[in-house]
């Protein structure tokens, strides 16, 4: 599993201060996969529709990233037009702006939000914070015995080479469950060795805790990380699942930048590489 090259990272925006600073987040990935950014409008009533500042917001994005820029104007719910733009361009990334202060809201809608991030075809990457920075240097890796945890490897890895980081990898387990700990160390041990013959730095950290979301992000913010890449569903369990209010919960409390990808089609996958 990779994020895709040459390709569109696709945008949704409604001139909020938070979609246009997605735009900005979009930057660093775009031009390391060779991407054109699509920003698409998406409004309810035909009054909304600003096609003018549309051309103007995509001209100016042009100008300041370098990047080859494309717009789309469509009505409709912005989550069923987002994921159908998506499938439609074959998009590589989406790249959404989530309210700074209001947990879990958006200007798609507190509903809308997971069960956009549930149905994309691709990662989607969503941001809190205004500020976007000029590189990624410490990538949190969330990690746990589920086949579909270590199915992100490859593409923290990819990020990783993209942009000379490091990878943290992190496990969360239950304080009781020392057998789950004691079971799981070997794992750490393995993944940490298959990134390391890649080129690329990494450490490995096991976390006895309650709450896996909370316990990652104070990781991160302790550790100047710039990303927490994690799979939607089941990742970073405290036993042999994490559900999917867990992986929400990640990008509800984060004020770090959240990839969230949703594990591949399959029964099952070896924990071996």
């Amino acid at each position: 599993m990779h994020i895709k090259e040459n390709g569109s990272i696709l945008i949704p925006i409604d001139f909020s201060k938070q979609s246009l600073a997605a735009i900005k987040h979009s930057y660093l990935l775009a031009r390391h996969t060779k991407s054109k950014l699509l920003l698409m409008h998406g409004y309810l009533n035909a009054s909304d529709e600003n096609k003018i500042d549309l051309a103007k917001l995509a001209k100016d994005t042009a100008a300041e990233s370098g990047l080859v820029v494309e717009t789309a104007s469509v009505k409709g719910d912005i989550y069923e037009e987002t994921s159908k733009m998506s499938e439609r361009v074959k998009s590589t990334i989406i790249v959404a702006g989530l309210d700074t202060h209001i947990r879990f809201r958006s200007f798609m809608g507190k509903s809308s939000t997971s069960k956009f991030i549930k149905n994309a075809t691709c990662p989607v990457l969503t941001v809190r914070t205004l500020e976007s920075k000029d590189n990624y240097k410490n990538i949190v890796l969330p990690f746990d015995l589920t086949p579909q945890s270590r199915e992100k490897v490859p593409i923290v890895i990819q990020m990783a080479q993209y942009f000379k980081a490091d990878i943290r990898i992190v496990s969360v387990f239950d304080p009781s469950d020392t057998r789950y700990e004691n079971k799981l160390l070997p794992y750490l041990q393995q993944v940490k060795k298959y990134i390391k013959e890649k080129n690329v730095n990494a450490t490995n950290k096991s976390i006895p805790a309650k709450n896996v979301a909370e316990t990652i992000v104070e990781y991160a913010n302790k550790n100047d990380c710039d990303l927490i890449v994690q799979m939607n569903k089941t990742d970073v369990s405290f036993g042999e699942m994490f559900s999917g209010t867990a992986s929400q919960q990640m990008v509800d409390i984060s004020n770090i930048p959240v990839l969230t990808v949703n594990p591949m089609k399959r029964e099952s996958m070896p924990l071996s590489y």
